[in-house]
């Protein structure tokens, strides 16, 4: 006969997980075992990201004239990147025999009076015409910005001295102002680029400004400015940021108001020297052959048109699509 050890431990039995006892303890936990509240808040969130990353693709794409104002952008820059996958034409040299010829299958836009495809020198010289106007936007976003962001945040002496600066620049019309500073600087497309964006200086300050000026009296910034921030470390981490929203939308804006400013100046003959293509110039070597040739003027007109519409429509998505005060 065997004597049990009465010492030794009982034996243990594994109960089954109960999900409605850990619902007791957990109440997070489903008493079903599905998916606890946490998951489906997650789920949730994931869900809502989603929506928020499809929404401006819907909303573009439910306004036809945004898309088109996008595709026109499109192609006139893929036309000054790679202007060769567009026409094979050469745009300087010209054929004599070819000269004056209307708008057809072989030459799109026609010819002009010495027989060069009109269509490949709009083409070849979309490249001149948009640095041109990139630059005089990147000098007057960043020089007009830096003056509001410093009268909008230092205020007081500061803010009056910029500002009756930029009062006086506003008060000369910007195509004589662009005329007189190419006069100090000199011919030539740069320099058409420089002046045209040193003439939108006072544009892109007051709104700066403006913004600043708002945004500065936010708690966050009053916080940081308590906290011991430097001033210009406010201004990098806090204001700039959160200011710079209407800017984007005054340089898409300007964009097109500039590609019509260097275009003028062009027209002009103060742009790039024959027989670079540009479309101010092109537009102006066209002048004296209206009655006979009316495309030479016409359709790089057309292009000009096009483009400046097209800046504006997408300005205007910016400001309202993009909730930009």
């Amino acid at each position: 006969m065997t004597v049990e050890n009465v010492l030794s431990a009982p034996s243990r039995t594994i109960e089954p997980r109960d999900p409605f006892l850990e619902s007791l303890t957990d109440p997070d936990a489903d008493p079903a075992g599905g998916p606890t509240a946490a998951a489906l808040e997650e789920e949730r969130r994931d869900a809502a990201t989603r929506r928020a990353r499809v929404r401006p693709v819907v909303a573009v794409l439910t306004q036809p004239t945004l898309v088109l104002s996008i595709l026109v952008l499109a192609l006139v820059t893929l036309w000054a990147v790679a202007p060769s996958w567009f026409t094979a034409w050469d745009p300087i040299e010209g054929v004599p025999q070819d000269r004056l010829l209307p708008p057809s299958a072989a030459h799109l836009f026609g010819t002009d009076n010495l027989g060069r495809d009109l269509y490949a020198r709009v083409v070849y010289g979309s490249a001149t015409s948009l640095a041109a106007t990139s630059v005089a936007v990147v000098v007057g976003l960043a020089v007009g910005s830096f003056f509001g962001l410093l009268a909008g945040f230092l205020r007081g002496i500061v803010d009056d001295a910029i500002m009756r600066f930029m009062d006086v620049l506003l008060a000369i019309p910007s195509l004589l102002l662009s005329l007189a500073l190419i006069t100090a600087l000199g011919f030539g497309t740069l320099n058409v680029a420089i002046a045209v964006g040193l003439a939108s200086v006072a544009s892109f300050s007051r709104v700066m400004r403006a913004e600043v000026l708002q945004i500065a009296t936010a708690v966050y910034v009053e916080a940081a400015r308590v906290s011991g921030v430097r001033w210009y470390a406010v201004l990098r981490r806090h204001v700039l940021p959160n200011a710079s929203g209407p800017v984007v939308a005054l340089a898409a804006l300007e964009f097109g108001v500039m590609v019509l400013a260097i275009s003028s100046l062009s027209f002009l003959g103060f742009g790039a020297p024959p027989p670079t293509p540009e479309w101010g110039s092109l537009v102006s070597g066209g002048r004296d052959y209206l009655a006979v040739a009316w495309w030479l003027t016409t359709l790089p007109g057309l292009v000009i048109v096009a483009v400046v519409l097209s800046a504006n429509r997408i300005s205007r998505a910016l400001e309202r699509d993009g909730g930009i005060r």
